[in-house]
């Protein structure tokens, strides 16, 4: 079988080097925070041409504090896409603001500048794109909408680390941006972590407040904060990887060249790849009408597969009182029904990569 996904082939590749810097923690017993937590920081800011990367324990967390040092609260609306996992909507309203929904583009399957403009009113306080997959939204008119206008863009970058839009990385576009390490992320934790990068060194001042129960000081509760801090054992793991992201974003994009070669020459529907951007492939997700028989026939060949996401979040139960019902968001609808991805890993093997495209290639030829 091969896997959708392989963390162990990953882990074993840098286990001496995981297990030398873990240990530093458990003899330093910076447990909390520390030394490791505060070096990734700074290589992750600089990694996304950011001044600051404040880590955190997850990438909610990240949402949610990002909106909470914005002053977004009570009162005021977010934009965002349903096409996402649910943690983008849910932090919205953890800082009790409303999320306001707007489609996706067709191609990119990011959200879709020119939804934006029928969504905002006054009370719009910030737009939230989400890169979806790996790919950045279209950045330049939704920047333009929000200096019109005069709303905050906050990036949800959690699938997007090192991704670019035009040679700009993600999580520099906006007054903040929102990463998650969790370990099937393309820079992945062993445990839950997050980050907000900015370059606004008062907002940062503020996020590395609001984790850490709001203190400015030992004991000196200035802002009502939250328990949401990064555990040093992750900073140290985080630290070997960003030894290695870029060789294994690399491989990512040779394995989905690859993949875009040989199914875009059987007319199928591969990811989007704008020439403004550097996708850096959390999923190759492709489009089927047959999704779920493709995902079958996959199976029963030995390839594992994934579904990101099979409902956009408005018709999740959860959040059915937002108030969209089916049809009120198609394009997000429509995607959701037709998204399959494929093995994506870096240290896929090249025969994998083959019997990957072996076994599309016959199953879409069959049900042609």
């Amino acid at each position: 079988m091969i896997p959708f996904v392989d963390l162990k082939t990953q882990y074993l590749s840098i286990k001496d080097d995981v297990l030398r810097e873990i240990a530093a923690v458990l003899e330093n017993t910076h447990f909390v925070l520390g030394d490791h937590v505060a070096r990734f920081e700074a290589e992750f800011a600089t990694y996304s041409n950011c001044e600051h990367a404040i880590a955190l324990s997850s990438g909610t967390a990240a949402l949610h504090l990002a909106f909470l040092a914005a002053s977004i609260g009570p009162g005021d609306e977010v934009i965002t896409t349903p096409l996402t996992f649910c943690a983008t909507v849910a932090a919205i309203e953890y800082a009790g603001a409303k999320p306001v929904l707007a489609d996706v583009d067709p191609h990119r399957l990011t959200l879709d500048p020119k939804k934006i403009e029928a969504c905002t009113t006054s009370r719009t306080k910030a737009i939230v794109p989400v890169h979806l997959h790996g790919l950045m939204a279209d950045m330049d008119p939704i920047r333009e909408i929000c200096r019109k206008r005069g709303i905050m863009l906050i990036e949800d970058a959690a699938q997007a680390h090192g991704a670019e839009y035009k040679k700009q990385r993600a999580g520099s576009f906006g007054t903040m941006g929102c990463f998650s390490f969790y370990p099937g992320k393309n820079l992945g934790a062993y445990g839950e972590g997050g980050a907000v990068t900015t370059s606004d060194a008062k907002l940062a001042k503020t996020l590395r407040m609001l984790r850490d129960w709001g203190q400015e000081g030992k004991a000196n509760h200035v802002l009502r904060g939250y328990n949401y801090r990064m555990d040093g054992v992750q900073g140290a793991v985080l630290g070997v990887k960003m030894r290695h992201i870029e060789a294994w974003t690399e491989a990512r994009r040779r394995i989905a060249q690859r993949y875009d070669a040989a199914f875009g020459a059987l007319g199928l529907e591969i990811p989007a790849n704008p020439a403004d951007a550097r996708h850096v492939y959390h999923v190759y997700a492709m489009r089927f009408d047959d999704r779920d028989g493709i995902r079958a026939a996959l199976e029963a060949r030995g390839v594992q597969t994934g579904i990101h996401y099979p409902k956009p979040v408005h018709l999740q139960p959860a959040y059915a009182d937002l108030g969209y019902g089916p049809g009120s968001l198609p394009v997000s609808e429509r995607a959701s029904q037709r998204l399959l991805s494929l093995p994506m890993f870096p240290e896929m093997t090249d025969s994998q990569v083959e019997t990957v495209i072996a076994a599309v290639r016959d199953i879409a030829r069959a049900a042609a």
